[in-house]
């Protein structure tokens, strides 16, 4: 095989396997692996809000950070739910809520993870799960002093994608 071709072959195999890299958190200390998918903005669930107002009000990326881990952290100690999260994987479920949420408050952040759907399928969530997930939420967003009205605001931004969370 000559040079030339050989050089072609290697680029057209990486131009299709770092696509699938850049999904593998083998790459992402932590993570377990996944299957690949495509990343794309649509998977947020959301479009991002304009302007800086709202993340400004989350006290920046490091109080929207604050607020999902709090969050994450209340819904494992929570007994209604606790069971949605012994199978997940944590880390990757960290990364990817900031991720999301930092995209919909429009932090500069790209949202790497999977489509609200896909995320969700095999989870079984009820709406009662879903209930404990938002009152966690709310509490988390009360402790950084989100004002209600701009909890109010992200939680509607939020309330679509319930049809696509909540499959039981």
């Amino acid at each position: 095989m000559s040079g030339k071709l050989t050089l072609t072959l290697v680029a057209a195999v990486a131009a299709f396997a770092l696509p699938a890299l850049a999904q593998d958190p083998a790459h992402r200390a932590g993570e377990e692996a996944v299957d690949p998918y495509i990343v794309d903005a649509a998977n947020a669930g959301s479009g991002p809000f304009e302007g800086t107002a709202m993340l400004e009000a989350f006290n920046g990326r490091e109080g929207s950070d604050r607020i999902v881990d709090d969050m994450l952290d209340r819904s494992v100690a929570d007994p209604r739910i606790a069971y949605i999260f012994v199978a997940t994987d944590m880390v990757r479920l960290r990364r990817t809520l900031k991720e999301q949420f930092c995209y919909i408050l429009n932090g500069g952040c790209t949202y790497t993870g999977r489509s609200m759907q896909d995320a969700h399928d095999e989870i079984g969530l009820q709406p009662a799960d879903m209930g404990a997930l938002v009152e966690h939420l709310q509490d988390a967003m009360d402790a950084e002093g989100v004002p209600f009205r701009t909890q109010n605001r992200f939680l509607a931004r939020l309330a679509p994608m319930r049809r696509d969370i909540v499959t039981r």
